[in-house]
């Protein structure tokens, strides 16, 4: 008898995947970061480990409509980075810049060989590595005394059609350079995408 292979995923599939992977890595760092209340999130089974999802309905729609035009941007290759930053609520000085790269692999015109087409386990197990680094980062970021707010910004190709009322140019709220500290942490790749992790975070000696 033999094993059957895991089904190939579609360019469809893996914006799916990416998109899932960034609503649960938002979470895990406002949970992480403090961010939100600790009782305004839930405990979910995801990638074979626990992770933590809010509750906040006005942060569900909030992150449901970025990540919706998000998934639209992706199936035509129009992103190249995702970009959760963490600032003071007081001085709205940026004190963390979670950075998602995206690299387009190929288009849903190239065809994956059967025997090339990467499992779905493989992809998951990536993605546990990434949200238990996620996870991990209280470990060496600096702690936070002050509230936070945060912003999400996407970057895309000048081609991508951009709903003008809704998306606007802004500010890339950078660390100033003498006092960023960079720490890249574990990718994750599909047939179509691969996605690459950094944080630099506000030191100050």
């Amino acid at each position: 008898m033999q094993a059957q292979k895991s089904k190939q995923i579609s360019l469809k599939g893996s914006t799916a995947i990416v998109t899932d992977f960034f609503k649960f890595a938002i979470n895990s760092i406002l949970f992480q970061r403090g961010v939100y209340p600790a009782d305004d999130f839930r405990v979910v089974k995801k990638y074979g480990q626990t992770v933590m999802l809010t509750e906040d309905a006005a942060l569900v729609n909030y992150l449901d409509k970025i990540l919706k035009q998000v998934n639209e941007w992706l199936l035509k290759g129009d992103v190249t980075q995702l970009v959760l930053v963490l600032l003071s609520k007081d001085s709205r000085t940026p004190l963390e810049r979670w950075v998602f790269d995206i690299e387009v692999l190929r288009s849903d015109e190239d065809q994956v060989p059967l025997d090339d087409s990467k499992p779905d386990a493989d992809i998951q197990k990536e993605i546990r590595h990434i949200i238990k680094q996620i996870v991990a980062s209280v470990t060496f970021l600096p702690l936070v005394y002050e509230p936070m707010v945060f912003n999400i910004l996407v970057y895309t190709k000048d081609s991508a059609e951009v709903p003008g009322k809704e998306w606007l140019d802004t500010d890339p709220m950078a660390i100033e350079a003498s006092m960023s500290q960079q720490v890249k942490l574990r990718s994750f790749s599909t047939d179509y995408h691969r996605i690459g992790t950094m944080v630099d975070y506000r030191y100050e000696s």
